[in-house]
């Protein structure tokens, strides 16, 4: 367990010997080495409202969707395993929130909280977040109540249009606390942000500020401020079961004997460039979240500059058009073309699998990656870049034995969680204006993999 950085959960059912769960641990690692991607199973999912804003997301067996333009929301149950209580969800509009004069802003679902959280604003200033169940309209047994108020000073407080939601478990403390951060001067870059255990906060700016939340009864203490080698349009990406969750709900598996450790995973930074070259492309840097516990006794007064941090704890990739990606604990997947310039667009996958023990116990397929690598980044207002070398190892897989058809569908997303790989392929009209539109009531193929 200490080398796959896994951390054992309590209260399971003490039954198991502890020689079959050291073999299933075995057997977990290895197995991602050994998948078989034509051998998946088929979900036919109806899409009853026209997603064009969407957001989708998989786990503990379901598909969630959540489409601003429209104020709809839905769960389908995607091969839920036999421990778990399948959900079955529609949110029609006016649904998700019926506060007068109110506009949904974001809306965060948690499978593993059980957790659905709606962040509105009333006339268009007074922002407040909404707390219930997926499977109930009640209100969440846990939350301190049903919602959470912003503060907010409405004499000079201009019009709120966006807001973000992300959460840990006590989440209603975990999104309150967000008010009382004193940000620093950053350029023009936006804010996001993501959880790192129960006790972390990373916020993006220009660099990478870490925060303490250890105790609520103050405010956010910073604790270091990682500088990233150049000014870009950071986004946070952080997967569903984001690495704060630290209690178990009705719809996770009485049986689970791990967790992750939240000291030892992958958050990914995403950066969009675009320069002369007639195809935009996108920097994403996978970073592993040791270093944001390890400070060593770093003051936060002084900024760690990236050379002292970022080579050794990162790895920096550059894809172009039309990539997707996914990460779960220390693992990475990603889909694009071998051929970006290609006329047709057709996409593999590619597992990378960043844990310790796969790196130096590697098993089956893989390639062990160590040596160093160096991709070119660059912004938008940057004409010439720079290039970066980064060293974090890694177990890569490319399965090129199977590529995605593009000709008649499209691939929405894929996801990736300890058991399984899934990819969106949705029916689509003919593009209009550059962008593909989803057909009212058309049936969408999600494909499972069992690993």
């Amino acid at each position: 367990m200490s080398g796959q950085k896994l951390l054992a959960v309590p209260n399971t059912d003490d039954s198991i010997p502890i020689s079959k769960r050291l073999q299933f641990l075995r057997d977990k690692a290895h197995a991602w080495f050994k998948v078989d991607l034509h051998s998946f199973k088929t979900v036919p999912i109806t899409m009853s409202q026209r997603f064009q804003e969407k957001i989708h997301i998989v786990a503990g067996g379901h598909l969630y969707l959540w489409s601003k333009q429209k104020d709809t929301a839905m769960i389908v149950p995607v091969l839920p395993k036999p421990s778990q209580q399948p959900i079955r969800r529609n949110w029609l509009p006016g649904t998700l929130c019926s506060v007068p004069n109110s506009h949904n802003l974001d809306v965060f679902m948690d499978p593993a909280q059980n957790l659905i959280a709606v962040a509105y604003v009333v006339d268009h200033k007074t922002v407040y977040i909404n707390l219930g169940t997926l499977d109930g309209d009640g209100v969440h047994p846990q939350a301190a109540g049903e919602r959470l108020f912003l503060s907010d000073d409405s004499e000079t407080r201009s019009e709120t249009r966006s807001a973000k939601l992300k959460g840990v478990a006590a989440a209603d403390l975990r999104l309150e606390i967000l008010n009382n951060i004193q940000l620093p001067k950053r350029s023009y870059t936006a804010i996001d942000f993501c959880f790192l255990g129960n006790n972390r906060l990373l916020v993006t700016t220009d660099n990478l500020n870490l925060y303490s939340i250890e105790d609520m009864s103050q405010p956010p203490e910073l604790l270091a401020c990682f500088l990233m080698p150049k000014l870009m349009e950071l986004r946070c990406l952080s997967p569903i079961d984001d690495i704060g969750h630290s209690s178990e709900s009705h719809m996770q598996a009485q049986s689970t004997m791990y967790t992750s450790d939240p000291t030892h995973q992958l958050i990914c930074l995403t950066a969009l460039a675009t320069g002369r070259s007639l195809l935009s492309s996108t920097q994403f840097f996978i970073i592993s979240t040791r270093i944001f516990f390890d400070l060593d006794g770093m003051a936060a007064a002084t900024p760690i500059p990236w050379q002292h941090w970022g080579p050794s704890n990162t790895r920096v990739f550059r894809h172009y058009y039309n990539f997707k990606i996914h990460i779960n604990g220390n693992r990475v997947l990603q889909a694009f073309p071998v051929d970006p310039r290609a006329e047709k667009w057709e996409p593999v996958l590619h597992l990378m699998d960043f844990s310790p023990l796969a790196v130096t116990n590697r098993r089956g397929l893989g390639r062990v990656v160590k040596e160093p690598s160096t991709a070119y980044i660059s912004d938008s207002n940057d004409e010439f870049g720079e290039c970066l070398t980064t060293s974090l190892p890694y177990v890569k897989v490319v399965f090129s034995d199977r590529k995605f058809d593009s000709d008649d569908s499209e691939l929405q997303n894929i996801w990736i969680d300890k058991d399984r790989i899934y990819t969106l392929n949705a029916d689509k009209e003919p593009w209009f204006g550059g962008h593909p539109l989803l057909r009212a009531g058309s049936t969408s193929k999600l494909e499972v993999i069992d690993v």
